[in-house]
């Protein structure tokens, strides 16, 4: 979330209904996911602002962030 937020594109670890909370999403939980699989989850919202080259930032800053893990 960090790298993302520092190349300009915001995004959330929760739920919207369970903003600030550091429980794991009690939907994800329900659909059978882990605790340590939903920690891992990342909410990404479009609005009506929401350019294809917002989308197209998002999508590259993600390929660095999976280039990067792959590389550890």
């Amino acid at each position: 979330m960090m790298q993302l937020d520092l190349a300009g594109i915001a995004v959330s670890a929760g739920s919207a209904c369970s903003s600030g909370s550091l429980k794991t999403s009690h939907v994800l939980t329900a659909m059978g996911w882990s605790e340590d699989k939903a920690r891992e989850v990342i909410r990404v919202s479009f609005g009506p602002g929401t350019r294809e080259s917002d989308i197209q930032a998002l999508l590259a800053e993600w390929r660095k962030l999976d280039e990067r893990r792959r590389a550890a």
